[in-house]
């Protein structure tokens, strides 16, 4: 027999549309992801539930490959777990949809044992191409994009570096992070796409970092630019923060089971640059 207080902690994958919502953390009067799951998740389990995220991403900020865990009454997981994903499907709205649901490995942590997260963000920089129907997550770019400049100003930012200048500060967070990737190409479609990946980011640090490049992109900054922002470590007035709805959380890495753990015991340490 299962003792009353027995839990599973269980690993949902999911995607949505973030335009009508005030980002993924729950907040008093607002709209947002996580309220919106975990009120269906109330609902089906009969009792107040509270998600941990991979990714916090901003209001408008979409995502097809977020990530998030629960510690469920194993007793109602056993009673619901076969059919939860498709009664999710018929209570959440048409903009947030759960595709998985299923008990994590041990020592699963959906934040702190992620590896990387992957975005990107798309820009239309041609009005006589754009498609009405990308407009909810495409950026319109009045002027054209020199995407090489682009990439040669990227290349500047990648490594470990303390991103304060491209952060919100958050008392008691740090704003080192390691961004491993940040490239810029065309798709078939002829949109201008930045992809990032980094260990995490941020608050605002995406959005941030875009504003900066566009910058460079059509020729307002030099290349060298971004970078010495970088490296003043001080938020600058002449980086404006891109619009969330270009922006989508593409998939969250995370290692083999049996590094999970330490995974997850190593990002809890706050991080500092040595000298």
């Amino acid at each position: 027999m299962l003792a009353e207080d027995e839990r599973v902690r269980i690993r949902f994958d999911l995607g949505y549309d973030g335009t009508a919502y005030a980002g993924w953390a729950r907040q008093p009067g607002q709209r947002t992801v996580q309220g919106t799951l975990e009120e269906a998740l109330g609902l089906v389990w009969r009792e107040p539930v509270a998600l941990t995220v991979a990714g916090r991403t901003d209001a408008g900020v979409h995502a097809r490959g977020q990530v998030c865990h629960v510690d469920a009454p194993t007793a109602a997981w056993e009673r619901t777990g076969p059919t939860l994903v498709r009664r999710l499907a018929g209570m959440l709205p048409d903009d947030v949809r759960v595709r998985s649901a299923a008990p994590a490995p041990d020592g699963f942590d959906a934040r702190f044992s992620a590896l990387s997260r992957r975005y990107a963000y798309r820009v239309r920089d041609d009005a006589t191409k754009a498609d009405p129907l990308e407009r909810a997550w495409v950026l319109r770019h009045p002027r054209p994009l020199d995407l090489e400049a682009m990439q040669l100003a990227s290349q500047l930012l990648l490594g470990e570096h303390d991103f304060a200048a491209y952060c919100k500060r958050r008392e008691g967070a740090t704003t080192v992070r390691e961004l491993l990737l940040l490239e810029w190409a065309r798709d078939d479609a002829g949109r201008a796409v930045a992809t990032l990946v980094a260990d995490a980011f941020c608050h605002s640090m995406v959005r941030a970092l875009m504003g900066a490049l566009l910058a460079v992109g059509d020729a307002r900054r030099d290349v060298e630019w971004p970078r010495s922002v970088l490296d003043a470590r001080l938020r600058d007035p002449g980086v404006t923060v891109a619009p969330a709805h270009g922006l989508v959380l593409e998939e969250v890495r995370y290692p083999a089971d049996d590094e999970l753990a330490a995974r997850a015991a190593q990002a809890r340490r706050v991080r500092v640059l040595e000298a």
